[in-house]
C-alpha cells in the first residue's frame, strides 16, 4: 500500500531533548565534541548535532538532531562519504537526508574524513575517522554570518562546495590508504557520484531519490527482527513539501478506519520495560513528520491522519493507549516503573498531548 502526503510547515514542540553541554568556539574541534551540544561563538549560540556515517540508519543520527531541536539554529555536520576500506563499508551522502536536514531547519556542514587508525584485527579497513577541523570550523563562521533559510544554505552547499569536498574526500582517503598500507574501494564509485554534479543539484536529487525509492522497497518486504508488531501491515508514503521536494519513508504499521489513517511508528525492546531513549527520539523524529502531514491520500481517497507512536516490550504487562494523565498513572503503577522510566514517560505524555499524537505501549509476544 502506498501513500501520498504534503507537508507546508513543521511546528513542533520537543520535550525529551537532553540537558546540552556548552562549548565555546575558540576551542572547537569536532572531533572531540559530544555527539550533540550547544556551541557559544561571540554571542551567537547554536545546537550543534554529528553523524558519525552518511548513512541514516548507523548510529542513531536522528536522535542526536532531534537533541538540538529545543535551539534557535541548528547546525549538523554529516560526512559526504565515508569508507571503512574494502573490508568495510563504503557509504555517501543521499539527497533525501539533505531534504529532510533542510524540512527541520537543520544547517548542514558537510564534511570529510582527514584522519584515521589502521583498525587492528580486520584487514584493509580503518577506524576513528576524523574530520578536516578547519574545514567545519570555516563553514560553520559561513553560518554565523548567513541570513537565509537552513534549506538556502543547504542548497548552496551543495551546488558550489560539493565539488570540491568531494575532490578532497577522494584525496584524503587516497593518502590515508599509503600512510596506513590499507586498501580502499576503488574512485569508481566516487567519480560516479561526482558526476551527479556535473548537471548540477537536480541530476543528485534524482539518482538520490532512486536510492531512497528502492530502499523503501526493500524495507517493505522486511520485517525486522526487533520489530514486533500486531499486524504486518506496512506501507510506503511519499511526502512532498511546498517546494517540490520528496521523502520516501516506509511506515512500521498502519490501520484504516472509515476516514482515518493510524500511521504507527514502532519502537521495540526485547529485554527491558522500555524501549532505550534513544530508540524512542529516533521515533519521534517520525512523530514530527507524520502530525504535520495534510493532503493524506490513497488512491486518490483522503484520510485523516492519526499519528502513533508504539512502544514495544514482552515486559510489558498489557496494551494501553496512553491518551490522558489517569491512562499514564495506571499505566506507571500497573508496571512498577524506574523513576528514569517515569521520567521518560511523563515526558514523552506531554510532547504527544502539545503535538496531538498517541502513544500505545503494547506487550509483544
Amino acid at each position: 500500500m502506498h501513500i501520498t502526503a504534503q507537508i507546508i510547515g513543521i511546528p513542533y514542540k520537543p520535550k525529551l531533548t537532553s540537558n546540552l553541554k556548552v562549548f565555546n568556539f575558540e576551542d572547537f574541534n569536532i572531533n572531540t565534541l559530544p555527539a550533540n551540544c550547544i556551541i557559544d561563538y561571540d554571542g551567537f549560540s547554536f545546537g550543534l548535532s554529528k553523524w558519525v556515517s552518511p548513512k541514516r540508519t548507523r548510529s542513531y543520527p536522528y536522535e542526536r538532531v532531534y537533541n538540538t531541536l529545543g535551539t534557535a539554529k541548528r547546525i549538523t555536520v554529516i560526512p559526504v562519504i565515508k569508507d571503512e576500506g574494502k573490508g568495510g563499508d563504503r557509504d555517501f551522502i543521499q539527497w533525501d537526508t539533505v531534504s529532510l536536514m533542510s524540512l527541520l531547519d537543520v544547517f548542514v556542514v558537510f564534511g570529510y574524513y582527514k584522519i584515521a587508525e589502521k583498525h587492528k584485527t580486520q584487514t584493509n579497513k580503518v577506524t576513528n575517522q576524523q574530520f578536516d577541523n578547519e574545514w567545519v570550523k570555516i563553514k560553520i563562521q559561513e553560518i554565523k554570518n548567513y541570513h537565509s533559510s537552513a534549506l538556502h544554505w543547504n542548497l548552496k552547499e551543495i551546488k558550489e562546495s560539493f565539488p570540491e569536498l568531494i575532490q578532497k574526500a577522494k584525496f584524503s582517503y587516497d593518502k590515508i590508504g599509503k600512510q596506513l598500507g590499507v586498501e580502499f574501494h576503488n574512485n569508481k564509485g566516487i567519480n560516479k557520484f561526482a558526476n551527479q554534479f556535473i548537471n548540477g543539484v537536480r541530476n543528485f536529487m534524482n539518482t538520490s531519490r532512486e536510492k531512497a525509492q528502492q530502499a523503501q522497497r526493500r524495507e517493505m518486504l522486511t520485517v525486522q527482527p526487533k520489530e514486533v508488531l500486531s499486524t504486518l501491515t506496512k506501507a510506503t508514503i511519499t511526502i512532498e513539501n511546498f517546494l517540490g521536494g520528496k521523502y520516501y519513508f516506509t511506515i512500521d504499521e498502519i490501520r484504516i478506519k472509515e476516514n482515518k489513517i493510524f500511521l504507527i511508528e514502532t519502537k521495540h525492546s526485547k529485554s527491558l520495560l522500555l524501549p532505550s531513549i534513544r530508540d524512542i527520539k529516533d521515533g519521534l523524529l517520525k512523530m514530527i513528520l507524520y502530525v504535520n502531514l495534510t493532503n493524506v491520500t490513497i488512491s486518490k481517497k483522503k484520510y485523516q491522519p492519526v499519528p502513533i507512536l508504539k512502544l514495544t516490550s514482552p515486559k510489558l504487562i498489557k496494551r494501553m493507549r496512553i491518551r490522558t494523565y489517569k491512562n499514564l498513572n495506571e499505566c506507571i503503577t500497573l508496571h512498577n516503573f524506574t523513576i528514569r522510566q517515569k521520567e521518560i514517560m511523563e515526558k514523552l505524555f506531554v510532547e504527544a498531548k502539545e503535538n496531538k499524537f498517541d502513544i500505545i505501549l503494547e506487550r509483544a509476544e
